[in-house]
């Protein structure tokens, strides 16, 4: 029982960060109809930022603010030089840019920070905390209690607020959305700052666990692709339980059956999903009207 407990706060901690990701995709996808495969990036860029400003002598709680403005103006530049002029092009055009972007901030982190790994100290300490015989570490309830409070936040926002009405709106119909007024191309720019942030709070939670560098963001993006097909391209919802799903099954792959295949089990999830339920757990099919 001991074991299951500890695979389970392991599955759930990392799960809770591709959720996050996954929510970023979901956002931009729902306002823009854009995959950003450059969502894995901002969670670097939240990391990576915090460690460097913090060396500068920063306390921890102003570098990490700092980090997510960095993070936000990234993704404000990104939808304005690269996303905003292809406005119109076909998916897979779109897809290409999003992941030439990955590449160039991949590659001006590398330049910018360098390419060691590098940590945050814990928020709260490293004394685990034994529940049922396991073992959890205080951080990874700093991840979970974060990711809580920013799905919380978001939606209060998407529903209680002006903007993300309009975010909603966009969302549901980009041409009746200009037509009643609503600046469409500023909203979809929000929809990238809003997931930037997400994504660097992301990165801040989880590197004093998991540790950080330049290039994990490639492999995030692919895991947050994941949560998001798998939970249902667009489903907010579908994102969370997509995301938790495989990091739990992460989590119990690695345990029971061997580390080795760890990374590859997102993508056997994917090609399960799209065999047999291309739609995702909580997707909806389209219909297109002629």
């Amino acid at each position: 029982m001991a074991e299951f407990l500890q695979f389970a706060f392991s599955g759930l901690t990392v799960g809770a960060v591709y959720a996050l990701v996954a929510i970023g995709f979901t956002l931009i996808y729902n306002a823009s109809d854009v995959v950003n495969f450059a969502q894995g990036e901002f969670v670097m860029i939240g990391g990576m930022a915090t460690v460097f400003i913090m060396a500068a002598g920063v306390p921890m709680p102003l570098a990490a603010g700092g980090a997510i403005v960095i993070a936000v103006a990234v993704g404000l530049l990104l939808h304005r030089l690269a996303i905003e002029p292809a406005r119109g092009a076909d998916a897979v055009t779109l897809i290409i840019i999003t992941i030439g972007a990955s590449i160039f901030l991949r590659s001006a982190a590398s330049i910018v920070f360098d390419k060691q790994f590098h940590t945050l100290p814990p928020f709260t300490g490293e004394t685990p905390i034994v529940i049922g015989g396991a073992a959890i570490l205080p951080q990874s309830l700093w991840v979970l209690g974060g990711g809580v409070v920013i799905v919380t936040i978001l939606w209060a926002f998407l529903t209680h607020t002006i903007l993300g009405k309009a975010i909603l709106a966009t969302a549901a119909n980009r041409l009746a959305a200009k037509l009643v007024g609503i600046n469409t191309s500023y909203v979809v720019g929000l929809s990238f700052a809003v997931s930037a942030a997400i994504g660097a709070i992301a990165g801040i939670l989880v590197s004093p666990v998991t540790l950080t560098r330049y290039d994990v963001g490639t492999l995030l993006a692919l895991k947050g692709f994941a949560a998001a097909m798998v939970g249902g391209m667009g489903s907010p919802i579908g994102a969370i339980v997509g995301g938790l799903l495989i990091g739990l099954l992460e989590a119990f792959g690695a345990g029971y059956i061997s580390s080795d295949y760890k990374d590859a089990i997102a993508f056997l999830v994917i090609l399960a999903v799209l065999f047999f339920m291309p739609t995702g757990l909580f997707g909806r099919a389209s219909v297109e009207r002629v």
